[in-house]
């Protein structure tokens, strides 16, 4: 019950003791006038569940940036937090898990971040122009028109740091490149932070093209979710088989995401769940044919 600004807790010892660890916890975002969704309780009562309390308080004491419109970004989930801290020791970073949990947003924050701080000079953010049912050769306008849709998510991302004026500026002077995979070809990246989006939709070869780009003083983050291939069938998904060479690699860190750790609508993370339910139970078998039992009549 609330009244003020004090908040008296009722209940089970248990239960106020759990409720008065989750409000210690969440602190430092309201202390920071930070609204707290759902994502941010079910975090925290995740951290106190496992006996991570203390790397969840030091999570939200972080901020790494803040947005155009003065939000401060940081991660929301350990598995975010640990993503972030695998991007800055790591010199290649794969990232893998569903669509909401923050991986290109989190790898762009910190791109721009490096760019700021100069310790690289230029942003490169590339995906492949592989979508379900579509080709580029069937979209209309000119290449770049072409492209576009494509990289999108990657534009919005950078909108959202830098605003569309400053973004478009780096733009122009090359600062910042955002490009289909096919322009990666004969390339070396160096002194650059390169980020390979949607890259379940890369094939072996590319993913193999792209990987050895990387040029000194640069470093690399590689982001997909291998549910959602929209490569043909049969076809083997440059990022599946990325995850199985690179393990054990130095310089290279993995991080998976689950569903737990979606921060977008909290829809979202239940269609995941539902899916991911779905993917997992095994396919019906075939409907059998019916028979059909009516006599044939011989002409006569």
């Amino acid at each position: 019950m609330l009244r003020g600004l004090d908040l008296q807790i009722r209940g089970r010892t248990a239960q106020v003791e759990r409720l008065q660890a989750l409000i210690q916890l969440l602190e430092p975002l309201w202390q920071r006038g930070e609204s707290i969704g759902p994502v941010d309780i079910q975090a925290a009562m995740a951290a106190l569940d496992t006996g991570r309390s203390d790397q969840h308080r030091r999570m939200g004491l972080q901020v790494l940036a803040t947005s155009i419109t003065g939000r401060p970004l940081r991660p929301r989930t350990l598995r975010q937090n640990s993503y972030v801290e695998a991007i800055e020791r790591h010199d290649l970073t794969l990232a893998i898990g569903p669509a909401g949990t923050g991986k290109t947003f989190l790898a762009t924050i910190l791109a721009v971040r490096m760019l700021q701080e100069r310790k690289v000079e230029r942003l490169v953010l590339t995906r492949p122009a592989v979508e379900a049912g579509e080709r580029l050769g069937f979209l209309p306008g000119d290449l770049q028109q072409k492209v576009d849709p494509y990289l999108r998510p990657l534009y919005d991302a950078l909108h959202g740091l830098l605003g569309q004026e400053r973004t478009t500026q780096l733009l122009e002077k090359g600062v910042i490149e955002v490009a289909p995979l096919a322009f990666m070809r004969g390339r070396t990246l160096a002194d650059a932070f390169v980020i390979l989006d949607e890259a379940q939709n890369t094939t072996c070869a590319q993913m193999r093209m792209v990987l050895t780009r990387l040029g000194e003083n640069s470093r690399m983050v590689v982001t997909g979710d291998t549910t959602q291939i929209d490569l043909p069938p049969g076809q083997l998904s440059g990022l599946v088989e990325a995850e199985q060479v690179l393990q054990g690699v130095e310089g290279v860190a993995i991080c998976q995401f689950s569903d737990a750790d979606v921060v977008r609508h909290p829809l979202v993370q239940r269609l995941v769940q539902a899916y991911a339910r779905r993917d997992a139970r095994p396919p019906a078998p075939p409907a059998r044919k019916r028979m059909d039992s009516t006599p044939v009549r011989s002409e006569p």
